[in-house]
């Protein structure tokens, strides 16, 4: 193309040197006329290339098809990456859910444990307040026997002279014997039994501390002194 203009250019200055004789109007007219003809032949055969070319054109291996490919290759790779970021995210969730449920089972073996635990001292102190309990009732009951024994002990003390007077259970018959070797025949007044004493025999838990003729029968228990002679009515 450009070398058709600059042949052109070339012969319009030939002209114009050969024509010089000529006017300038016919000059210009025949240019005119000569470059008009030019761009339509260039048109026409710009035309009949481009049809040519886009026929011929093949995309396969082009820089279009270079460019497509790599556009399609960015936009696989960042679906590729956000696929993995999903992957992990989707990981992260599931070690943080597996995490939750520990947390739970934890917490709730913690909950058990205390709920035993709990069971178990409340148990321990039931048991100690019973005992208590037990205690109290078993002080109380000493206490009460023990305001009730002086009075038990004196009923006794006042009854027991009553039991063993032995004036009034017993009857001196006689004394025989000689010095260290007295002895006594008594008579037990509630059945007429004879019973013979000597020093240091019992009669009723009292103790023969002396068998006399002036004196009769000594006896002792716990300093306590009781005499049985023949001068003793009954």
């Amino acid at each position: 193309m450009q070398n058709k203009i600059k042949m052109l250019f070339v012969s319009v200055c030939f002209l114009f040197g050969v024509t010089s004789g000529y006017c300038a109007d016919t000059v210009f007219e025949n240019v005119v006329d000569v470059i008009e003809e030019v761009n339509s032949n260039d048109i026409a055969a710009n035309e009949e290339f481009s049809a040519d070319a886009i026929e011929d054109y093949q995309v396969e291996g082009s820089l279009f098809q270079q460019i497509t490919d790599l556009e399609q290759e960015k936009v696989l790779m960042q679906l590729e990456k956000e696929r993995a970021q999903l992957n992990l995210d989707l990981d992260r969730l599931a070690a943080e859910k597996i995490k939750l449920h520990m947390e739970i089972d934890t917490l709730s073996g913690r909950a058990e444990q205390q709920q035993q635990e709990f069971e178990t001292e409340r148990a321990r102190l039931e048991a100690e307040a019973k005992r208590l309990e037990l205690e109290k009732e078993s002080m109380v009951n000493k206490q009460q026997d023990a305001q009730n024994q002086p009075q038990k002990q004196q009923s006794f003390v006042a009854e027991a002279p009553k039991d063993v007077e032995i004036e009034k259970n017993y009857k001196l018959l006689n004394v025989f014997g000689a010095g260290a070797q007295l002895q006594a025949t008594v008579q037990d007044l509630s059945n007429g039994q004879n019973k013979r004493l000597s020093v240091g025999k019992q009669l009723d838990g009292y103790t023969v501390k002396s068998i006399s003729l002036d004196e009769g029968v000594v006896f002792i228990k716990d300093g306590e002194i009781q005499t049985l002679n023949v001068g003793n009515k009954n």
